[in-house]
């Protein structure tokens, strides 16, 4: 019966990071991929975000009832609260300093002109 836990809280535990993962790739993928700074904060805060949460989670599933998983516990907490309000804070002193966001063009402004 032991046998059968281990056997689950590793594929638990894979699951887990390998999704996180998934989300910290698609998340740098947008850093290069996106046009401008506000794009690029909001796909790096919001996936990356998720992506640390996950395989946090997946570490603590792996480590189980200790004291490790207690402080991964306060590290997830950290970075549920950091990371939104460290996006928000990068994109208000950009729009603060003068940097506009680009807009796709419309078809209005190209038959005008």
């Amino acid at each position: 019966m032991s046998a059968t836990m281990i056997d689950i809280t590793s594929i638990l535990t894979i699951v887990f990071v390998a999704a996180g993962i998934f989300f910290l790739l698609i998340g740098s993928i947008g850093i290069i991929r996106l046009p401008d700074f506000y794009s690029r904060t909001h796909a790096t805060s919001k996936s990356d975000t998720l992506g640390m949460t996950l395989v946090i989670i997946g570490l603590i599933i792996f480590e189980g009832l200790t004291i490790n998983s207690g402080k991964l516990f306060l590290i997830l907490l950290f970075i549920l609260l950091a990371n939104p309000i460290g996006a928000h804070a990068l994109a208000r002193a950009a729009l603060n300093a003068g940097l506009k966001p680009v807009f796709p063009d419309n078809k209005e402004d190209k038959t005008e002109g």
